[in-house]
């Protein structure tokens, strides 16, 4: 393969992102390591040494097997792509699909195809982290059946809902002209939205049971909290996280009047009524600020920008060449610019993640800081402390790693913000 522009800027971009991940990963460790057997003076009074120590070993043990897993995704992706992976995965499909079967049936093979060996790939990461690390630290509840059964369903859902959304964004592609990325957006944000609408009550019910809150105090407890917000919901659920994990969690789902509260069994379980109250008031703080509308805007644009750039960028036979892949001269090319496409903008995207975690974590500070008006502050630090405990999140995360990747503050950040706006 000769070396292109395209090459070597792909190249450099996906080995300083390997470096700094590396980096990043390596000053995480080290910084948890260092803290692991004493607990921060601000939590000595909330945190035994066990948990702690437990904390800094699960960090530990997901960093360790983050540069695995980091190395060998980005072995995937050289193999993929400079390797010729994708080159090979195209001209066998291309050679025994397209000349019988039409272009169309080509195309989505080859997306089918690219998705399938991806996952295969992927596997024995996600049943090593499933059945040893979170099994280690007592997280882990899922049987291997169920994990099956889930990957299957997964498959079936992604088959019915991926594979016509995919032959329509072919579709636009082919006929649509130059401006096809226009209209693909419009498509793709249609489909963002009907999910948003569908989720609840269709994809989410094929995963997990959800019964209606049958506490009464508490439900009308969070009924009233809601008044008071000025929020509506379709329904309060409870949902049987505790089937595939301890992690506890609430959270909202829906758009417009499919919108429902739902908690984790895991955490009615774990936290008072109070608690429960101040989390679902954090909640409600990310729709008071408009927070949910912001990031769903904000992925609109990324995926306009991203289209057009995707526009120009499938009709550069350097694009193609630079990246490993020999483009077809009697078969389209979109489906391969799509699979391609998806490869490259990793390493380009992965330098922009300081700015979105940056602004996630200002949202959660500005939710902390409504649920704070709402209900008990004191009882919303509480909850945190306890959940951090149950979820083993370190306490002494490194602080540029935080800038980096967090999406929310950490423990020490957010409590100290909490009681300035408790008083």
């Amino acid at each position: 393969m000769s070396t292109t522009p395209v090459t070597l800027v792909f190249a450099a971009a996906l080995l300083i992102s390997l470096l700094v991940k590396f980096w990043l990963a390596t000053r995480q460790m080290r910084h948890v390591a260092a803290h692991r057997d004493r607990v921060p003076a601000v939590f000595a009074s909330a945190v035994t040494p066990e948990a702690h120590r437990r904390a800094a070993d699960y960090t530990l043990a997901k960093g360790r097997f983050g540069l695995l897993s980091t190395a060998f995704g980005t072995a995937v992706l050289l193999g993929w792509t400079l390797l010729g992976g994708l080159d090979a995965l195209n001209q066998s499909l291309l050679g025994a699909l397209q000349p019988r079967f039409g272009d169309m049936a080509y195309q989505l093979a080859l997306l089918a195809a690219f998705a399938l060996i991806g996952g295969a790939l992927e596997l024995p990461f996600e049943l090593y982290a499933t059945f040893r690390i979170e099994q280690r630290f007592g997280f882990n509840r899922i049987t291997p059946r169920l994990f099956i059964t889930d990957m299957l369903k997964n498959l079936a859902v992604g088959a019915l809902i991926g594979l016509p959304l995919a032959a329509l964004i072919l579709w636009i592609m082919g006929a649509a002209g130059s401006l096809w990325w226009l209209w693909a957006w419009g498509a793709w944000m249609a489909f963002n939205l009907l999910l948003l609408v569908l989720y609840p009550t269709v994809i989410a019910p094929l995963f997990n049971k959800f019964e209606p809150l049958a506490d009464a105090a508490l439900s009308a407890r969070v009924q009233s909290l809601m008044q008071r917000c000025g929020f509506a919901a379709k329904g309060l659920f409870v949902m049987d996280g505790s089937r595939r994990s301890a992690h506890a969690n609430a959270y909202f789902t829906g758009l417009g009047a499919s919108k429902r509260v739902v908690f984790f069994d895991t955490l009615l379980q774990r936290l008072s009524p109070g608690e429960v109250e101040a989390v679902l008031a954090h909640e409600l703080g990310h729709f008071s600020h408009r927070h949910v509308q912001k990031r769903i805007a904000g992925i609109f644009v990324f995926s306009l920008v991203g289209l057009a750039l995707l526009g120009w960028l499938s009709g550069q036979s350097s694009f193609y060449e630079g990246l490993g892949v020999v483009p077809n001269l009697g078969a389209p090319n979109d489906a391969l610019a799509l699979a391609l496409f998806m490869l490259a903008l990793p390493p380009f995207t992965f330098f922009i993640s300081p700015l979105l975690a940056h602004f996630s974590r200002r949202h959660e500070f500005e939710a902390d800081a409504y649920a704070c008006t709402q209900a008990s502050g004191q009882d919303l630090a509480n909850a945190l402390l306890k959940l951090h405990e149950d979820n083993a999140s370190t306490l002494t995360p490194d602080p540029v790693f935080v800038r980096f990747y967090y999406s929310h503050p950490p423990a020490s950040e957010r409590l100290a913000a909490l009681a300035a706006a408790s008083r």
